[in-house]
């Protein structure tokens, strides 16, 4: 239990530093101006470690294909070509909206898991994608507040985000899955975050071309 602790702690260590390289201030020690690739490219990685780490818990549950997931409600398309349709604003909305309508569920997953007997390391990772997509959420939205500072977007987004979601953060629905299901569901959702991240950054710069 102590090595999982430890590895909770590191895991949480890396979201707060990439947390740091996202807030500091011009001026302070250590600090460099982040441009908004530099951005997206932080929270791209981050999101992909994310969908690492909940790939390697479904297979540590044995896991298989879920019941009706609590997000289904919401239009996430699953195919590039309809997601790279949709207009910026929106786009970087329903990223938003997804971070936040797995905030409740994960913690309350976190608390639910504690009382099995379950591998430390699987302990561990469910402890570090909760503390790893409270990092993202914040990260996107600084992503969010540089591309409005520069006109990429609109500023119609703020207070969006939570107020929609949170009918879905606390669905009964989530919190009653099983681990594995709830696992599944996270896992399909981690991977759209990352994919709309990627095609959102191709939109805004599209002389990366991809």
């Amino acid at each position: 239990m102590a090595l999982a602790r430890a590895a909770g702690r590191a895991g949480a260590a890396a979201a707060l530093a990439l947390l740091w390289l996202l807030v500091c201030a011009p001026g302070d020690a250590g600090c460099h101006l982040l441009t908004v690739a530099d951005l997206f490219d932080r929270v791209i990685r981050h999101s992909g470690r994310i969908h690492s780490l909940s790939t390697a818990l479904y297979a540590e549950l044995l896991g298989k294909s879920a019941r009706k997931c609590h997000t289904s409600g919401m239009l996430t398309p699953n195919r590039k070509e309809y997601a790279q349709k949709i207009p910026r604003e929106e786009l970087t909305h329903l990223i938003l909206k997804l971070l936040q309508a797995w905030k409740e569920p994960l913690s309350h997953f976190n608390q639910h898991i504690e009382h099995q007997e379950l591998p430390d390391d699987s302990l561990s990772k469910a402890k570090q994608i909760s503390n790893m997509v409270h990092e993202l959420k914040t990260g996107v939205e600084k992503v969010t507040e540089k591309m409005q500072s520069m006109g990429i977007i609109s500023n119609s987004l703020n207070g969006m985000a939570s107020s929609e979601a949170a009918g879905l953060s606390i669905s009964n629905e989530a919190n009653m899955m099983s681990d594995s299901d709830f696992i599944h569901c996270f896992r399909r959702d981690s991977n759209k975050v990352q994919s709309y991240l990627k095609i959102l950054k191709c939109r805004i710069m599209p002389e990366n071309s991809c």
